[in-house]
């Protein structure tokens, strides 16, 4: 029986390459888009790293969201896809549509070759930032009813890039989808086992405090998942049919400081707790330090904010149950610490 493909983009990516391990490991075919093929060596990499043995289901492909090339091969005869890529933040920008309109513009891309090549259902990668961004005063978790306010002060272009590119693919697949199915999975702070030193983002916070790079933390709370259970609740979203329509806020549940993440660490692995922050910094003085220093200005906007969030619903409708917080900041430490690129 021949298997059905999926096609997820970005694949050298932290999410997809974990999404991409349990396609594998489920008896699904791959193919996954790269900005350039010499990508191939790491997903290969990191997937060996992650238990695969066999490579023979897994094609790549390149394609890149600024342009349409590409795009309509790399979708033909794919029942579902995965869209995890998205433009890799510019940190430093003249103007915030250089981050908005890219985002944007791809995922109209994506969806765009994925309904004229027949797909079945898209599961977009989105992100907590298009859920929280511009509320005051809130009291009660964020659910997937909230979508980030982007007529308040201080919304950080990221946030504003995640948000109009979700709603541009709701209303895509509302006006144009031809009955193409959408689901969107909005992840919280992504932790958990790196396969390679070549990493994401969100997983520099705790190399640089194993390192002792950080002497003191800002107050920012956030929740944080496992990449693992991110992954599988993209595949629940992609068969699941009560999923279709649906986005679903992938989080424990959990709030927790960098202080306590750094206590996490600090019990976890005490030959390294010399290195770990105690203490942690004024608001004021990071707000102060983001007019000068504006790779600063996205923590700035959120240091002091509320930060519950309910995964209730992805419980509820796909009986997904996540590892606890805890479990996955210390994966996450633990294979830095496994593949050298974090010495104790």
């Amino acid at each position: 029986m021949k298997k059905q493909l999926v096609v997820v983009t970005g694949g050298s990516g932290f999410i997809a390459v974990h999404i991409i391990l349990q396609l594998l490991q489920q008896g699904y075919a791959v193919r996954t888009t790269v900005r350039s093929l010499q990508k191939t060596a790491l997903i290969h990499e990191m997937l060996a790293n992650g238990g695969v043995t066999d490579f023979s289901a897994l094609t790549v492909a390149e394609a890149n969201l600024n342009s349409d090339a590409n795009w309509n091969a790399v979708m033909q005869g794919a029942t579902y896809a995965i869209h995890v890529a998205s433009p890799t933040p510019n940190r430093v920008f003249k103007d915030e549509m250089e981050m908005i309109q890219p985002a944007v513009d791809g995922v109209l891309r994506v969806l765009t070759a994925a309904r004229d090549a027949g797909v079945k259902r898209v599961v977009l990668t989105s992100a907590y930032g298009a859920i929280f961004a511009g509320h005051k005063n809130r009291t009660t978790p964020y659910t997937e009813n909230d979508w980030s306010n982007l007529d308040a002060k201080n919304v950080h272009p990221y946030q504003k890039s995640k948000t109009l590119a979700e709603r541009a693919a709701w209303k895509f697949i509302k006006t144009a989808g031809r009955g193409m199915e959408l689901a969107a999975v909005n992840p919280v702070g992504v932790m958990g086992p790196v396969l390679a030193s070549d990493y994401s983002h969100s997983n520099v916070q705790v190399q640089q405090l194993l390192d002792g790079q950080i002497r003191a933390v800002p107050q920012v709370d956030s929740g944080y998942v496992d990449v693992r259970d991110v992954a599988s609740l993209h595949l629940l979203a992609m068969t699941a049919p009560q999923a279709a329509g649906e986005r679903f806020l992938a989080t424990t549940g959990e709030t927790l400081s960098m202080l306590d993440v750094a206590n996490i660490l600090r019990v976890a692995f005490p030959a390294l707790a010399a290195k770990l922050p105690t203490k942690t910094i004024p608001n004021v003085a990071v707000r102060a330090a983001a007019v000068f220093k504006p790779d600063l200005k996205m923590i700035a906007s959120i240091v002091g904010g509320y930060a519950e969030t309910s995964n209730a619903k992805a419980v509820k409708l796909l009986n997904w149950h996540p590892r606890s917080a805890k479990t996955a900041i210390v994966a996450t430490a633990q294979s830095m610490i496994d593949l050298g690129i974090v010495h104790p």
